[in-house]
């Protein structure tokens, strides 16, 4: 996150969506029996999540709760900043002092747990437990706080420990700027903190080719929207809607990440006025962020992710500092 090509290899991808549907038999996490979802051409949905009934964080295969806070941020992340209520998964952002404590999420390069300071703020981040999704394509149904203040509100990939291997690809829905979408790519290895080098973050589409600009009088406050991105090796497109926005292409900038990941989902502010996404000084608490489903499809081309019983399945630098909080059940 800031401050924190091709046309599809095997050229299977249907940016535009497929057509008829897909049964939900077979499909992990908690999608509808009997619902039928969208088919999408190239890829094979894998995992669904609708949120109508609450997740165990602790001890659900796929998903958990991550006990970090960014450098830059004024929240620490906490399992009680997350609810699940009126079928939807709640991230809320709250005045309550955090004491200063070890973090699993926030590993140093020779310890897998580092420290995160005292922090004013708590909110809530859900990540999935393992490095174990790469290429496909990535949705949800989202609705962000109202503020025009600060806030940062998201899905994204993020391949773990934090800068070892930086690779990050984002959705990020800001305060500062309701009418468009932050849309970013990260790639590094072995940096302490980030920098500007390292990311294009991108939040004007113009129309092209491959992609369009978002509506007249599109704002991501007012109600949900469907936000995507297909992750593929020569190209990352980004989605509003089901519309493509943002296309990246290998060979220009920065490489596409060829990782394997962790998807997470988060809601957080930033630290101090003039940063990234707004100005805190102007929020009212508590505020939430509310997801109404997430999808995942799998790019029908890649045949070693997600494998199917992790961790036995994962190679040891896809689980290298993998634990997310105290409570995970994972080795540090």
């Amino acid at each position: 996150m800031p401050p924190s090509g091709g046309s599809g290899a095997a050229g299977s991808s249907n940016t535009t969506g497929g057509s008829g549907g897909v049964a939900s038999a077979g499909v992990l996490g908690h999608p509808k029996a009997g619902t039928t979802y969208p088919a999408r051409n190239g890829f094979t949905l894998a995992l669904v999540e609708e949120f109508d009934a609450p997740l165990d964080l602790d001890k659900d295969p796929i998903w958990t709760w991550s006990d970090g806070g960014l450098s830059e941020g004024a929240v620490r992340f906490v399992k009680d900043a997350i609810s699940f209520e009126g079928g939807m998964m709640k991230l809320t952002a709250s005045k309550s002092q955090v004491p200063g404590s070890d973090s699993y999420a926030e590993p140093v390069s020779n310890a897998p747990k580092g420290f995160v300071p005292l922090k004013p703020l708590k909110s809530g981040e859900v990540r999935s437990r393992f490095n174990n999704f790469r290429y496909g394509r990535y949705e949800v149904r989202l609705k962000p706080p109202t503020s025009d203040g600060n806030f940062i509100s998201t899905l994204f990939t993020f391949r773990t420990p934090k800068f070892e291997d930086w690779r990050e690809i984002d959705i990020e829905i800001t305060a500062d700027k309701p009418n468009t979408v932050g849309t970013n790519v990260i790639y590094a290895n072995n940096v302490g903190a980030w920098n500007a080098s390292i990311q294009e973050f991108v939040t004007d589409f113009p129309e092209g080719p491959d992609a369009k600009a978002l509506p007249a009088g599109f704002s991501h406050q007012n109600e949900f929207h469907e936000y995507a991105f297909e992750w593929l090796p020569d190209s990352i497109t980004w989605f509003v809607d089901g519309v493509p926005v943002r296309v990246k292409k290998a060979g220009a900038g920065l490489k596409i990440p060829e990782k394997s990941a962790k998807v997470m989902m988060n809601l957080w502010i930033f630290a101090t006025s003039g940063g990234f996404g707004g100005d805190p000084t102007k929020n009212v608490y508590p505020m939430t962020a509310q997801y109404d489903w997430f999808r995942y499809y799998r790019w029908n081309n890649d045949k070693d992710y997600p494998c199917a019983n992790p961790p036995g399945c994962l190679p040891a630098d896809d689980l290298n500092k993998s634990k997310n909080n105290p409570d995970d059940g994972l080795t540090p």
